[in-house]
């Protein structure tokens, strides 16, 4: 009864809970001027990306453009593809394809004789214009697909995306080997491609494919420069970067752009169109899942930490600043706790404010000391797991001695601060400005010194008024008397419209004719210019060709275009990949065993495997395995024998062979008086029998080794024409106890080949391998 009474609370529960930690994708289009589109978790802002109409990308588009200037102290090229800026084009991004001449093996590569100026070439913008500094460019053109990344002119490129990791990757190599990727052609399958069918990949290729052949096209046919190909559009890209399994919803609150995102899924990926929700109340979107003043503070440079601390986020020419400041953090029991509570919760704020405001290049991270390495190691780990989720690649380095952490992340688009804010025009994009008392008094300076040169008739300095209004009421004294010493004439102009850092100075001689314009005033004030807005832009858009799109360029996903595959195209992929997995599965069985020796067959017919030991040094043949027929056929008297048919058969047999592996010869080797006794032949064929194993080991049988009858029976042939007659002397066996000494010997080679087999390494001295012990 309890349980079915609850069991609706806990229904609401579960459906609120989903409720917050449910994953949207949020549109706003009701700006035409800018577009925002909004990754949340629940009510948390986890990625954002903005598009202004007035700041165009140009990151991806494709131009065909004329080389301006090659520059060899460089090793790199300036094109110019219409824009205000020339690209800058490195000599390593040139494909071979526009290559004058075939350069020559072995000798350095003359950019000047490989490319000349004015050669048309085809580049992809790589990096968009930052400040001074010119688009970066490359040949190597990439195309993004849904599931697959096309590099039409680079072979060797290619391969799986580096968040596939496992069982998934090899599932996935294996799909790219079905599809018909060209020759000349890479190919990269993306984390969206995982899972996907190979029909699906294939009709992504071929789509990706008929884009380059357009682009081809079109490259032929238009005057450089022009646009050729033009990336997507941002909600384009969001669909195709963002969307997978675990987003629930997309919600657009544009009618225009919801039907264009109704298109686009409809054609590409039907599954997720009941994703997709119009959004029709009057409460705006980003203010209803209150997301609004998480945006704004991504456009502040403190951003303020749960237990107190902050985050201080600075931009320089070279790096990106990150200071952590403990703060108002002060719940914990000592320094060393709160040091690593805060540093943990700026870990996942940074991480944050990369993905929102997409900071990229080098950035240093200076967290609160902590004194104990283990903290260091944790907040380490932390930030390697937290960067786990980023599209962007990032490369991350260790907490050094100064509490400071290098990482670098690549750039994905133009950061927030590029696109959201211009450099200020009073200070220069310094963050300061100079004070009043300091400027003036560096201006006195400066008009002292202009007013010391020879020839002068006055010096007029244009200000700004707050220092202009400083000098007249206190240092006019100072003017006057500068006047009389010199004998100039000084003017200052008052200008309210200029900054601190702006002035100018500016000294007339004797002889110009416009002196009698400022001989009576020693005070102005400027005229006032108005100026147009578009004025102030140093790059006009009307400048700038690299817009112009007449002719119309490529785009990657023409919504109006785009055609999913029909049944019949379905059908026959489907056919196709049938036939290709018969064909791999007859070559299968038609291919031959290879013939490296995978497991050896040991005792009683057990198969064992090859090990697995990487030390593969052959087997060494040691000089005192070697058999007595081989030094008695190095003998003259004996070379006639050896090469007779007994001799040879006996030499093919295994007891010889048997011998030489057998331990007992090892521990001869070890002992000094019986290393000459192991190489005589009759000793070893008494270390092979059971009887004269015991004696070999006794001293009586050694010093019998080395007198001269034993080394005479055995340089004599009849002593040696077969192991039998060899084995007769002694106690001379029976038939029956020589074919069990016979089996035995067998058996112990078959035991020492296969340890030898499992090892497939040296045998040692100290390695000894004994034969199984056989009654008698």
């Amino acid at each position: 009864m309890l349980d079915c009474q609850y069991r609706p609370n806990n229904f609401y529960l579960v459906a609120l809970l989903r409720e917050v930690t449910m994953k949207r994708m949020l549109i706003n289009a009701t700006q035409e001027e800018e577009l925002r589109v909004a990754m949340v978790d629940g009510q948390k802002l986890y990625d954002l990306d903005i598009e202004i109409k007035s700041r165009e990308q140009k990151k991806n588009n494709i131009y065909k453009a004329k080389i301006s200037r090659i520059e060899p102290s460089l090793d790199a090229i300036f094109v110019d593809f219409g824009s205000a800026r020339n690209g800058f084009l490195p000599f390593r991004e040139v494909s071979r394809e526009y290559y004058l001449s075939e350069p020559i093996p072995g000798e350095k590569l003359d950019i000047k004789k490989l490319l000349e100026e004015g050669q048309d070439i085809v580049v992809q913008v790589s990096k968009e214009e930052r400040g001074t500094k010119g688009a970066a460019l490359t040949t190597f053109i990439s195309l993004a697909g849904r599931f697959i990344v096309l590099m039409p002119n680079k072979a060797k490129a290619g391969g799986v995306s580096r968040k596939i990791m496992g069982q998934d990757r090899e599932q996935i190599l294996d799909s790219l080997s079905n599809l018909g990727v060209p020759k000349e052609a890479g190919l990269i399958i993306r984390t969206a491609g995982l899972g996907r069918s190979d029909i699906e990949l294939e009709w992504d290729l071929k789509h990706l494919l008929g884009i380059w052949n357009s682009i081809k096209k079109m490259a032929v046919n238009v005057e450089a420069p022009a646009l050729i190909f033009k990336e997507d559009n941002l909600i384009v890209r969001a669909m195709r970067d963002h969307l997978n399994d675990e987003i629930s919803e997309i919600i657009v609150d544009d009618e225009n752009t919801f039907k264009d995102a109704k298109k686009y899924l409809k054609q590409v990926t039907p599954n997720n169109l009941k994703k997709l929700l119009y959004y029709k109340e009057t409460t705006p979107l980003f203010t209803k899942f209150q997301i609004e003043h998480q945006i704004e503070s991504a456009y502040s440079n403190k951003v303020i930490l749960p237990s107190g601390g902050s985050v201080v986020i600075d931009y320089t020419e070279a790096l990106v600043s990150i200071d952590i400041n403990s703060g108002k953090s002060t719940k914990q029991s000592g320094i060393e706790s709160t040091a690593l509570k805060t540093n943990l919760e700026a870990v996942d704020e940074i991480t944050r404010q990369c993905r929102l405001r997409d900071l990229g290049g080098l950035l240093v991270i200076d967290f609160i000391d902590m004194r104990q390495h283990r903290n260091q190691k944790q907040v380490e780990n932390a930030l390697k797991n937290a960067v786990k989720s980023d599209r962007a690649k990032i490369s991350l380095g260790h907490i050094s001695k100064f509490g400071l952490l290098e990482m670098s992340r690549q750039r994905l688009r133009p950061s927030l601060g590029d696109s959201a804010y211009r450099i200020c025009e009073n200070c220069s994009g310094m963050g300061r400005i100079r004070s009043t008392e300091s400027l003036a008094l560096a201006v006195l300076r400066l008009v002292e010194e202009e007013a010391r040169k020879e020839n002068t008739a006055s010096v007029i300095a244009d200000i700004p008024s707050d220092a202009a209004t400083y000098l007249l009421n206190e240092k006019r004294q100072w003017i006057k008397d500068i006047e009389q010493r010199e004998s100039v004439h000084i003017i200052l102009i008052a200008d309210p419209e200029l900054s601190s850092v702006n002035f100018s100075i500016k000294r007339l001689r004797k002889d110009e004719a416009n002196l009698a314009e400022y001989k009576q005033a020693s005070y102005k004030l400027a005229k006032t210019i108005k100026q147009d807005n578009a004025s102030l832009n140093p790059i006009s858009q009307a400048m700038d060709k690299s817009r112009n799109l007449n002719p119309k360029p490529v785009t990657a996903w023409d919504i109006d275009d785009v055609q999913t595959p029909n049944l019949i195209d379905r059908f026959m992929f489907w056919l196709e990949n049938k036939q290709n997995n018969k064909v791999k599965a007859n070559q299968g069985k038609n291919k031959p065993r290879s013939k490296t020796r995978k497991s050896t067959t040991g005792v009683g017919g057990n198969k064992r495997k090859k090990s697995t030991n990487k030390r593969t040094t052959p087997k060494r043949r040691s000089v005192k395995q070697e058999s007595p027929q081989k030094k008695t056929a190095k003998k003259g008297p004996k070379q006639g024998a050896a090469k007779q048919g007994p001799k040879r058969e006996a030499a093919k047999q295994g007891p010889k062979r048997e011998a030489a592996k057998q331990g007992p010869k090892r521990e001869a080797a070890k002992q000094g008086p019986k290393r000459e006794a192991a190489k005589q032949g009759p000793k070893r064929d008494a270390v092979k029998k059971g009887p004269k194993r015991e004696a070999a080991k006794q001293g009586p049988k050694q010093d019998a080794a080395k007198k001269g009858p034993k080394q005479d029976a055995v340089k004599k042939g009849p002593k040696k024409k077969s192991e039998k007659t060899r084995s007769s002397k002694g106690k001379s066996p029976n038939t029956t106890q020589r074919i069990k000494d016979q089996e035995s010997k067998e058996k112990s080679m078959a035991v020492n080949e296969s340890v030898l087999d499992q090892t497939n390494d040296k045998l040692l001295p100290w390695e000894d391998i004994l034969p199984p012990k056989t009654k008698s």
